[in-house]
């Protein structure tokens, strides 16, 4: 009987070695891919970055961008903190544009396609926002 819980004992001990690992590579890689694109991270299906730019000035940019590129807008809102801009593509793709206010002239944007996220799709739109500051 002891014999049988030693080789329970040392799969969990591995099971859990084993997660832990992969949670502090995670975050390493989340990391890296941040600090190694120019401040643009694609982490979970959505793509961020910082703007240098005020909330006001990347909000007219954001709805410029969407205008040249001809999504159908869905919904907008916006404070003196916090912009949201809902959009669809042709195929019908829900695309969610949020900017936040960092600083004066540092905007925090991040952009999200449908349930998982599309990083070339996600590039574009921020490329496009970026051209238009």
């Amino acid at each position: 009987m002891k014999h049988s819980k030693l080789p329970r004992a040392a799969a969990l001990a591995a099971l859990i070695l084993g997660l832990s690992t992969l949670t502090l590579s995670s975050g390493c890689l989340a990391a890296a891919a941040g600090a190694g694109a120019a401040g643009v991270a694609f982490v979970m299906g959505d793509l961020t970055a910082n703007l240098d730019a005020s909330l006001d000035r990347s909000y007219r940019a954001t709805q410029q961008a969407v205008e040249q590129l001809e999504f159908t807008k869905v919904s907008e809102s916006k404070d003196a903190l916090i912009a949201k801009v809902t959009v669809r593509n042709a195929v019908n793709q829900k695309i969610v544009i949020k900017l936040e206010r960092v600083g004066d002239n540092l905007t925090k944007v991040s952009i999200r396609v449908d349930t998982f996220g599309d990083r070339p799709l996600s590039m574009t739109v921020l490329d496009k926002i970026k051209a238009k500051l």
